[in-house]
């Protein structure tokens, strides 16, 4: 394939930088760090220089697309999934800690917070109900923050950003009932993969959890109150499973084989599903979680390739017919 036929592909992949593909980034990322968990180092590793290098490629996308329109760029900022941007930066930001490298972890931390805090005033600003799968994304960019915060307290024995960590969750989990106090059920018939989030938000909160958990016991800080949130940690594992029923009911009843690129926000909560499962399953030392997990991390690997596939064969495609 001629090196422009190949950069239109790739230009296509990510949608020239339009918000929802920092999903891409996102589900590859939290694939990367769940197959690191169950001790797949070597593949986690193909998985995150994909993740990192979409990343870098999104990044340049979008700074394009900033200096040639800038109007474009102010509408894009106001849509709910353009903090994609976000989750995906701080996804990278939680693997890039299991490299042992602190440094690029903490700078991905700053730039995800900077991105969160520029994002949520005109997301909020031009906020619409009922909302929508996609609308969770505002419990999923908070908590991951809360993610990246904790692990990369945890790798540098800050205990103050364990404690940081819990302003976002907190955040996090509040956004979960606010959104979906005005969801519209029948997403789960009509969605086109975002509305998987429902479950998948509370699995991110959970992994959130989870890490600060694993802080506090590391680092000796939250007295008693790190019973109380181990016991959280296991009660929205839960909560985030009973999920799962629906969701996959739903895709039987109504199934969505066309590509979409809103089926990377299916992508990334099963592979939430897998990496909380595993923070779960250690912190709660309940070892049926964990089992879950060694089970669930391929389903997470087979949805990832599937989609994939399917996004790269429907760019090709659409380079072809261009």
């Amino acid at each position: 394939m001629p090196a422009t036929a190949t950069g239109g592909v790739l230009s296509r992949i990510l949608g020239s930088g339009a918000p929802e593909s920092g999903a891409v980034v996102m589900g590859t990322g939290i694939v990367s760090v769940a197959l690191f968990l169950d001790g797949w180092v070597a593949l986690s590793r193909i998985l995150f220089v994909l993740a990192a290098g979409l990343w870098a490629m999104l990044a340049v996308l979008v700074t394009a697309r900033a200096a040639r329109s800038p109007g474009l760029l102010r509408t894009e900022m106001q849509s709910v999934a353009a903090l994609t941007w976000v989750a995906g930066t701080a996804v990278l930001g939680a693997r890039v800690v299991l490299f042992g490298w602190t440094g690029v972890a903490i700078a991905l931390l700053g730039a995800a917070f900077v991105l969160w805090t520029l994002l949520l005033g005109p997301v909020l600003g031009s906020w619409k109900t009922p909302t929508v799968g996609v609308s969770l994304l505002l419990t999923v960019a908070t908590e991951s923050l809360a993610v990246l915060a904790a692990t990369v307290g945890i790798h540098t024995r800050a205990g103050w950003l364990e404690l940081a960590a819990l302003v976002p969750f907190g955040l996090g989990l509040s956004s979960y009932v606010f959104v979906m106090c005005r969801f519209d059920l029948r997403q789960l018939l009509t969605g086109r993969g975002d509305h998987w989030i429902t479950g998948g938000a509370l699995a991110i909160s959970t992994l959130a959890a989870g890490n600060i958990a694993a802080g506090a016991r590391a680092l000796g800080i939250l007295g008693h109150g790190r019973g109380a949130l181990e016991d959280i940690v296991v009660a929205l594992w839960v909560a985030s499973v009973l999920w799962l029923p629906a969701l996959l009911f739903a895709e039987l009843l109504h199934p969505r084989p066309r590509y979409d690129v809103r089926r990377w926000s299916t992508v990334f909560p099963v592979g939430m599903y897998a990496a909380c499962s595993y923070v779960a399953g250690a912190v709660a030392h309940v070892g049926a979680i964990t089992r879950f997990a060694q089970v669930w991390v391929w389903v997470a690997v087979a949805v990832w390739a599937a989609v994939l596939g399917a996004m790269i064969a429907s760019a090709i495609v659409r380079s072809r017919t261009a």
